[in-house]
C-alpha cells in the first residue's frame, strides 16, 4: 500500500508505517497542484493543513482509499466527496486532546488572574495589586460546548480543580459521566460562570456563537474557544465584551488566521480584539506540543493499521 504525505510530520512516522507494511513518500514541499497530478497512483494520503481535499481532488484520486488527517479537525476535507467515493476518513484527536486541554486550561487561569496583564504593568513599573485580584476556578461552573475527545479532555484537568463542570453537545445525549453534568444549551447558559468551546466546524456550526448566543447569557461569562475561529461571530463576541456580557475572552483560533489576508472587517475585528486588555490570544497552537507532534503519528499509524486488517 502507498501513501503520499504532503505536509511536514514528526521523524517517527515513516519507520512507523513500514512497520505495518506501508510504503510513505514523504513529500512535505508539494505543491496542490502537484498533489492533483501524483494522487492517483496512491492508496493513501497523510494530510495536516496544506489544502483543502475538494470533490475535485476526490476525483482525481482515482485510487484513494483512505484521507488520514493529522490532527482532530476534518473542516479541510469534502466528506459527502469522500463518501460518494468510499474513501475512510480517519483523524487523530486522541493525540493532542490532552495538549489542547492543557492549552485552554493555562488559557483560562490566565485571565481568571489577569496574568499577562499584570507581567505587562509590572515589567512597565506598575505595581497595581487590586486591579489585577482574580478569581479561582474552583469556584467556578464551567460550560464545555462540545463533548468530544477535546471536551472530554478538559472536563478531566477541570475536575482535578475542583470545579463543577456542564456540558452540551448537539451531536450526543447520555453522555454524562465522572466528570461532567449533560445540561441543554439553555441550562448551560444559565449555569455556567465560564464557557469553552470544544466543537467541529461543519456546515451547522458556522457563528454557531452569535449575537443570539451572547443574549440568552443571563450573567457575565469568562469565554475560550480552542477549536475553530469561524465557530464564533467575532463581531459578536467583541460586542458581547464591550457590553460586560464576556468579561474576558481567551481564543487561540480566529476566523481567518491568515492575517496577510484579512478582509476589511476581518481587519477591524483583529484591531478591535488586539486593542482589548481583557482578550487573550495564541496562534491556533492549543494542540500543538512536542509530545502531540508524535502521537499524533501513533494514533494514526495504528488507525490506517486497523484500515487495512478490516480489508484484509
Amino acid at each position: 500500500m502507498k501513501c503520499l504525505i504532503i505536509d511536514t510530520m514528526h521523524e517517527s512516522l515513516l519507520p512507523l508505517l513500514t512497520v505495518i507494511g506501508v510504503q510513505g513518500d514523504y513529500c512535505p514541499e508539494i505543491s496542490p497542484i502537484e498533489v492533483l497530478e501524483k494522487i492517483a497512483a496512491y492508496e493513501g494520503i497523510i494530510v495536516r493543513s496544506k489544502m483543502n481535499l475538494d470533490n475535485h481532488f476526490f476525483e482525481a484520486a482515482t485510487a484513494l482509499k483512505f484521507v488520514a488527517r493529522a490532527g482532530a479537525g476534518m473542516d479541510k476535507i469534502d466528506v459527502e466527496a469522500a463518501n460518494r467515493k468510499g474513501v475512510v476518513l480517519l483523524n487523530a484527536p486522541e493525540g493532542n486532546a490532552n495538549a489542547l486541554a492543557e492549552h485552554a486550561l493555562g488559557m483560562l487561569l490566565s485571565i481568571l488572574n489577569h496574568i499577562t496583564t499584570a507581567n505587562t504593568e509590572v515589567k512597565h513599573k506598575l505595581w497595581r495589586r487590586e486591579a489585577n485580584r482574580g478569581h479561582e476556578l474552583s469556584a467556578k461552573c464551567v460550560g464545555i460546548i462540545g463533548y468530544g475527545h477535546m471536551g472530554q479532555a478538559f472536563a478531566r484537568k477541570l475536575s482535578l480543580m475542583g470545579c463543577k463542570v456542564v456540558a452540551y453537545d448537539k451531536y450526543k445525549t447520555n453522555f454524562a459521566d465522572e466528570y461532567v453534568e449533560e445540561v441543554t444549551l439553555e441550562n448551560l447558559l444559565v449555569k455556567a460562570n465560564i464557557v469553552s468551546v470544544h466543537v467541529p466546524l461543519d456546515g451547522g456550526n458556522k457563528h454557531f456563537i452569535n449575537h443570539a448566543f451572547f443574549e440568552k447569557l443571563t450573567h457575565s461569562i469568562w469565554f475560550v474557544n480552542t477549536s475553530r475561529g469561524e465557530v464564533v461571530d467575532t463581531a459578536a463576541l467583541i460586542h458581547a465584551i464591550d457590553s460586560g456580557k464576556v468579561r474576558a475572552a481567551a481564543l487561540d483560533v480566529l476566523e481567518n488566521e491568515k492575517l496577510d489576508t484579512l478582509t476589511p472587517q476581518q481587519y477591524y475585528d483583529f484591531e478591535q480584539l488586539v486593542k482589548l486588555p481583557n482578550v487573550l490570544l495564541t496562534p491556533h497552537v492549543g494542540g500543538w506540543t512536542f509530545e502531540s507532534y508524535q502521537k499524533i503519528n501513533q494514533v494514526l499509524v495504528n488507525k490506517i493499521l486497523q484500515f487495512k486488517l478490516s480489508k484484509s
